[in-house]
């Protein structure tokens, strides 16, 4: 048996157990000794029975005197009683609902346990506590030690798994090899592999847990560290065109604005043109809150560079957003003669004052949107006759590709990589080496310090951390049960006054199912945003024009609930208040829209809900998002009034990210990270420190070739790692 034979080779582990080890991610060997605890109890202190203390949890050791089964028709369940002494006591042991227990233990056993001791009718006894025969050939392994605690799932207990693990660990410590180089290992003091294996799950003290669990983040954070910097080296050793910066144009652009670019918009842009001038490919992150202006700041790099001869694609993640682009961009740049085109899954125009598309000559108009043939699109993008293409992952399509494309432009996707970028430009065969477009990532989630250093430690980062001049500040206040009716009645003076209201549903998740396919998800956010519909057009504002939008319609469906809601004339905005999902159409720009009304807030993070914030407060109307909450909790409303008091994104996304964790905070079915390097993500010392130890590595030898097995590894990281 190797590390990597599947665990249906263990005689122990039958087809049921296979399935719900399935569950957790197990599948072979290696996976269930990786399967790392996330917490222990402490049983090591051993105690005599007359030393026991109401509501503390205690371990024993006794001779079993009586058991039996007592069955209490009061509430229908059966207990399992039984008397335990030693030298100093006895005492009274119940179980509930365990009747199987009388067949396992007999009087006479020796028995360690460990639980609470409560107190009932007769006097203190000890409830429901784990349990262990002892035996002088076996060590303890349940009780009387440190005990290991893991993930479960339905049908399979932290018993069953340290049952499973113990002769496991026996029998493969040693075939486990060290993944670390020497180097790493001495310069970071850290346990080597195998005895930190053995510690992390049967740890001789809390101390050494800890230790074994701080090797092992270690260990996660330097591949992830290393991955992302050997990309990057990777990324710098590739070609792409160097684009000149073109002073005059970029000051035309900026004076064509009916707006002042901010300090901060005018640094990034700084930064990007000086990027696109290199004949490395760019590799970077815009960041800045909803509405601090990058689009304005990628819109300027695209337009340095058409001018320079040359074409850029702009992603959106979804078919209104891309729509909303091409028509504000087309706006942006509507003196600098383009052809903009718009590619979507069902979609496709141009915009055109250079070039007119073949066959739509009687059809063109100055400044006129014309439909033409997804051939022809294709067809004139090929020949380099689209200057600038807008869309959805549809430009990620085989047929797609760009005559001489030197910018890709994404917004709210993070990850696109080299190979993906390669595949839109069009190969020439006469070019020895590959031209890669340089990439701009655009993005209104503020990212943690932490994460940039690893997460996205291969994007260079450009932050917008202002909003433009003669903003007024969002008023921000959570909302009681008490205080609901007073909150609609002001959103119906706000409407009164022509303005209009986002309202926001959170995701109800049933309650009887711990995980939940995403379809199940989905649908489950659209019943909320059903019911909320229902609410508030039936019930709460009868008299108003209430409108729904979710993931479920189609986009001919959600385009025309768009265009009633942020329709340019008045004739258009039929919708007051919209009701959406969380997570529908980030990005969509209603200046109109003064009101953010979120239910459920403490269902989301900090940096959610200010995102949400931020979709208000885009005109010169005063603008309000209100916060409405059931919890009682006291860390709800401590996290809300975080929200409350801060205006910076930035600083609530460190807070977010102490909160609630980055497995919450990423989604770690998204990125396929251990729990321990999770949680070991929090901490900047060993982030930096792990950094610093992969980057010494790759300065040595930045092909790898003197380390074999960390090629190796990093190659199944690519796998697991979802990066791109």
């Amino acid at each position: 048996m190797q590390l990597s034979t599947p665990i249906a080779k263990l005689s122990q582990v039958g087809p049921a157990y296979q399935k719900r080890l399935k569950k957790l991610g197990i599948k072979t060997i290696r996976d269930l000794l990786y399967h790392f605890p996330h917490r222990y109890e402490d049983f090591s202190n051993i105690i005599p029975i007359s030393q026991v203390r109401l509501n503390e949890t205690c371990c024993i050791k006794g001779r079993i005197l009586e058991i039996e089964n007592i069955r209490t028709w009061k509430k229908r369940m059966i207990l399992t009683q039984a008397i335990v002494e030693d030298k100093s006591g006895a005492i009274k042991v119940v179980w509930f609902n365990q009747p199987y227990l009388t067949k396992v233990l007999k009087p006479g056993d020796n028995l360690c346990l460990a639980g609470k001791i409560t107190f009932g009718d007769k006097g203190l006894y000890l409830s429901n506590p784990a349990y262990e025969k002892i035996s002088q050939a076996k060590a303890l392994i349940h009780t009387g030690r440190i005990v290991p605690v893991y993930p479960e799932t339905e049908g399979l207990s932290s018993r069953w798994l340290r049952f499973i693990l113990k002769p496991l660990l026996v029998k493969f410590k040693k075939k486990i090899p060290e993944p670390l180089p020497e180097k790493v290992m001495r310069d970071s003091q850290i346990l080597p592999i195998q005895r930190a294996i053995w510690q992390i799950h049967f740890p001789d003290s809390l101390t050494l847990a800890k230790k074994a669990q701080k090797r092992f983040s270690f260990e996660e954070l330097f591949f992830i560290s290393l991955f992302v910097l050997r990309e990057k080296l990777k990324i710098s050793k590739e070609r792409a065109i160097s684009i000149p910066f073109n002073l005059r144009l970029i000051k035309n652009f900026i004076k064509s604005l009916p707006f002042e670019l901010t300090d901060a918009q005018k640094k990034s842009a700084w930064q990007i043109l000086k990027d696109l001038e290199k004949p490395r490919p760019m590799n970077r992150l815009l960041e800045g809150d909803v509405g601090s202006g990058k689009t304005v700041v990628a819109v300027l790099a695209a337009l340095n560079v058409v001018r320079a001869g040359f074409q850029a694609a702009f992603m959106a993640p979804t078919e209104i957003l891309a729509k909303q682009h091409f028509q504000g961009i087309s706006k942006l740049l509507k003196k600098f003669n383009l052809n903009i085109g718009l590619l979507t899954g069902k979609e496709n125009k141009i915009i055109s004052k250079k070039a007119i598309p073949q066959g739509v000559a009687k059809n063109w108009r100055k400044n006129k949107v014309i439909k033409i043939s997804r051939e022809k699109l294709l067809e004139q993008l090929k020949k380099g006759e689209i200057d600038l293409l807008i869309g959805t992952h549809a430009l990620i399509q085989e047929r797609v590709r760009f005559g001489k494309l030197a910018l890709v432009v994404l917004d709210e996707q993070h990850r696109f990589g080299v190979e993906q970028r390669a595949k839109l430009a069009t190969s020439n065969k006469q070019q020895k080496t590959r031209i890669i477009p340089h990439l701009l990532s655009m993005t209104a989630t503020p990212i943690p310090r932490t994460l940039a250093l690893t997460i996205y430690g291969d994007l260079d980062l450009s932050l917008i951390d202002e909003l433009p001049r003669g903003r007024k500040k969002i008023v921000t206040k959570v909302i009681s049960p008490e205080n609901r009716q007073a909150a609609y009645d002001f959103i119906r003076s706000v409407v009164k006054k022509r303005r209009q209201v986002f309202v926001i549903c959170p995701r109800i998740e049933p309650s009887d199912k711990k995980k939940i396919e995403k379809e199940v998800l989905s649908w489950a956010e659209v019943r909320a945003v059903k019911e909320e519909y229902q609410k508030l057009s039936k019930i709460v504002f009868p008299d108003l024009k209430v409108g729904m939008i979710h993931g479920k319609m189609t986009t001919k469906e959600k385009e025309e609930i768009m265009k009633h809601f942020s329709g340019k004339g008045r004739k258009d905005k039929k919708i007051d208040i919209l009701v959406s999902t969380s997570v529908i159409e980030v990005g969509i720009d209603v200046p109109n829209a003064t009101v953010m009304m979120i239910e459920g807030a403490e269902r989301f993070g900090l940096a959610q809900l200010h995102q949400f914030r931020g979709r208000v407060g885009r005109s010169k109307y005063q603008s309000f998002c209100f916060l409405f909450t059931d919890s009682p909790a006291k860390k709800t409303h401590q996290r809300l009034k975080a929200l409350i008091s801060s205006e910076n994104g930035f600083e609530l996304a460190e807070k977010d990210l102490k909160i609630r964790g980055p497995g919450d905070f990423l989604g770690q079915r998204q990125w396929g990270i251990p729990d321990l390097a999770m949680s070991a993500l929090k901490d900047i010392f060993l982030v930096e420190k792990t950094r610093k130890a992969a980057k010494e590595i790759l300065e040595e030898d930045p092909e790898l070739k003197k380390y074999p097995s960390l090629r190796e590894r990093l190659e199944k990281s690519r796998e697991r790692i979802h990066l791109e």
